[in-house]
């Protein structure tokens, strides 16, 4: 495949429906707009890049798009067989019998798949299922905040564990870091908070969500912005739990990490991330709990006030395309509506 590209951060300045039965079809809720923070995730290091999303008012109305596409979901089925085997043996009128006991083989786990438009997560029945939150109030704080952070992550799991299940697909919780200060050292590499304010790493299973990135002087008590950070971080995770993700790397590498067609593969996998962050929302609200419209309505508002602004690499979408995959995963609730690998180019710029 030829030498890796180097590294090369990008910096830019950011300007002023139920269990396994039914899935919960979801009624939109109010929006009122506000400003934005900035989502990023960590690559392998051999593809390491930390990207960001800067923030900035959408100028135009976009509609969201309609989709026909279906795919078709792989089963497998694993019969056990037991053998028994009789050995005679003749020696001076002696017979010996030998009977053999079967032994049990453990089902393999399950498995990523390595593919995008086609991976089994993109059933046409699956989606998220009802998750209550139980969240505690909120304090614009270091250790309080990442309580809060971390009291939802059962909730996130709620949701998404059983899609995951579903899909026949394998599923183990990450773990959420709050660090302190503005520059943070992961297995995935070094990251400053001019490059990626939150992120995930999948080689150690985290979701990096630190204080400083928050932008709590900016966001006060709009839990949705921040609930709105860890969701699409945590789809992130479930991108790299299906096998997504790595073949993105893949497929990102392969068309040359900063040419028009990797970056179009980049914003395919961060709107998806957006899209499944909506689907937790959906969950989340039908659950009740901590979880409410008004919660719902900041998170999905501030999705559209996060993209790549003018002058800046094409790397995430549109604030206009960003904040129409969340609320269209937060209404459809249906994991092949957040399939961007098979839409059009227009649907992902």
């Amino acid at each position: 495949m030829g030498g890796q590209p180097p590294w090369r951060p990008m910096y830019a300045p950011m300007p002023k429906k139920s269990n396994t039965g039914p899935i919960v079809a979801i009624t939109l809720v109010a929006l009122l707009v506000v400003g934005a923070g900035a989502f990023g995730f960590v690559q392998k290091n051999r593809r390491s890049s930390a990207d960001d999303i800067g923030y900035s008012s959408p100028t135009t109305t976009y509609s969201t798009p309609t989709y026909d596409s279906t795919t078709t979901r792989e089963t497998t089925t694993t019969t056990e067989t037991t053998t028994t085997t009789t050995e005679t043996t003749s020696e001076t009128d002696r017979t010996t019998t030998t009977t053999t006991t079967p032994t049990k083989t453990t089902p393999a786990e399950p498995q990523p798949v390595y593919r995008l438009g086609d991976n089994p997560i993109f059933s046409t029945t699956n989606g998220v299922n009802a998750a209550t939150c139980s969240l505690p109030a909120w304090r614009s704080e270091p250790a309080a905040a990442e309580a809060y952070l971390n009291a939802a992550l059962p909730c996130l799991e709620q949701a998404w564990q059983p899609a995951m299940a579903r899909a026949g697909l394998p599923y183990r919780r990450p773990a959420i870091k709050s660090p302190a200060g503005t520059s943070w050292s992961t297995p995935c590499g070094s990251v400053t908070k001019g490059q990626a304010p939150a992120f995930y790493c999948y080689k150690d299973n985290t979701l990096y969500m630190p204080f400083a990135g928050l932008l709590t002087e900016r966001y006060g008590n709009k839990t949705g912005a921040y609930l709105g950070i860890l969701a699409h971080e945590f789809g992130h995770h479930v991108q790299h739990l299906t096998g997504i993700l790595e073949t993105y790397f893949e497929a990102r590498y392969e068309a040359g990490d900063q040419t028009p067609a990797g970056l179009e593969q980049s914003r395919r996998l961060e709107l998806e991330a957006s899209c499944f962050a909506g689907m937790w929302f959906a969950g989340a609200q039908h659950g009740g709990g901590s979880m409410t419209n008004p919660i719902i309505g900041d998170a999905i508002a501030d999705a559209y006030q996060r993209g790549d602004w003018e002058g800046r690499i094409r790397d995430h979408g549109t604030p206009q395309h960003n904040g129409a995959w969340m609320e269209q995963g937060f209404k459809e609730n249906r994991t092949y509506q957040c399939n961007t690998w098979v839409m059009d180019p227009q649907h992902v710029s």
